[in-house]
């Protein structure tokens, strides 16, 4: 999703262009004189569309006058008129979703179960355990939901700032559904009748390296369980498996790692030995549980003041997910079946 910088540096780069696009005109004006004729001109533009290197009786002011065409559209491209408030567009979401799928089917093998759990209609929050630098269990868990209830509204997941704020990943998360994570996004998109996924765990879940794997820290501070009770919204516990085989962290380097602005570098079988390529997921099997809804809709919005309330049923929501995420992994068997 383009800020108004972006567009400010997008505009001053095209008048930029343009300008010295305007001077070699009129060098090459000053230079060359024009020799073809309008049908030499329709040969050479079928030329350059075959990539071959414009002729010696090419029209040059012709091409030119492409160019600064092209010029002049640089950095606009045109977008969908639907593309909500949050910037997810399901353009976008159409042209992925065949790579979802191969991850799904093929690359993951997610067995999804009890996501008849999900309620079918009107707000909901979901809360998952966490594991990864990157997102890739709520795309899953995303993915799973839109499959299996194809007319509800698409999960939307919360993306911790230190991810969603990079340049390199931001403008492809939010088009595929990804939401700063704050309680604000969270309750606004609620009210719309939107199902949100939670991670609690926050950074603490991504750092986990891999002889941790499976064990849920603390779920901070039971915001997930003040949303839901002052939004009056069901609780769905939420167990994946498999995440923390896709990228096993071995060990992480902090110090550097804040000199770039994320919390830590990871050291995985594959990264930074491979490079760019250690960044692809092994292809572990997954597993998705949904468990039966917490109804804390029937609980008065005053509760969510009550601060050992909140964190009892934080700590039960913790404890419902680690044993789904314990039955899971048994279930599983090995992580690469």
């Amino acid at each position: 999703m383009s800020g108004p910088n972006d567009l400010d540096e997008t505009s001053a780069t095209r008048d930029t262009l343009g300008r010295a696009l305007d001077d070699l005109r009129a060098e090459i004006r000053a230079r060359f004189p024009i020799r073809a004729v309008r049908g030499e001109v329709a040969g050479a533009a079928a030329e350059r569309d075959r990539g071959a290197v414009a002729a010696p009786g090419t029209d040059w002011m012709e091409l030119f006058d492409e160019l600064r065409a092209r010029v002049n559209r640089l950095g606009i491209r045109e977008r969908r008129g639907d593309v909500d408030e949050f910037g997810m567009d399901p353009e976008a979401l159409r042209r992925v979703r065949p790579l979802l799928d191969l991850l799904f089917d093929r690359w993951w093998r997610v067995d999804v179960r009890g996501v008849e759990h999900v309620p079918a209609h009107g707000g909901t929050l979901l809360v998952g355990n966490h594991a990864g630098l990157l997102p890739w269990d709520g795309l899953m868990v995303s993915h799973a939901v839109a499959r299996a209830l194809p007319e509800r509204e698409r999960v939307r997941f919360l993306v911790a700032d230190w991810l969603i704020t990079r340049p390199f990943a931001q403008p492809w998360l939010v088009r595929v559904g990804g939401v700063r994570a704050c309680r604000e996004n969270a309750e606004r998109l609620i009210s719309h009748g939107h199902p949100v996924l939670a991670f609690p765990e926050g950074v603490k879940g991504s750092a986990k390296v891999f002889r941790e794997r499976y064990r849920l820290k603390r779920f901070g501070r039971g915001g997930a369980v003040r949303v839901a009770i002052e939004s009056r919204v069901p609780l769905v516990p939420v167990a994946i498996v498999g995440g923390e085989e896709t990228h096993p962290v071995l060990f992480k380097v902090e110090r550097m790692a804040r000199l770039v602005g994320l919390p830590f570098l990871p050291v995985t079988p594959t990264f930074p030995w491979l490079g760019p390529l250690g960044l692809l997921p092994l292809p572990s099997k997954w597993v998705i549980r949904f468990g039966e809804p917490i109804p804390l809709q029937e609980l008065a919005p005053e509760a969510a003041e009550d601060e050992l309330l909140v964190s009892r049923l934080t700590e039960e929501l913790r404890q419902r997910i680690q044993a789904m995420v314990d039955q899971g992994v048994r279930s599983r068997g090995s992580p690469w079946a």
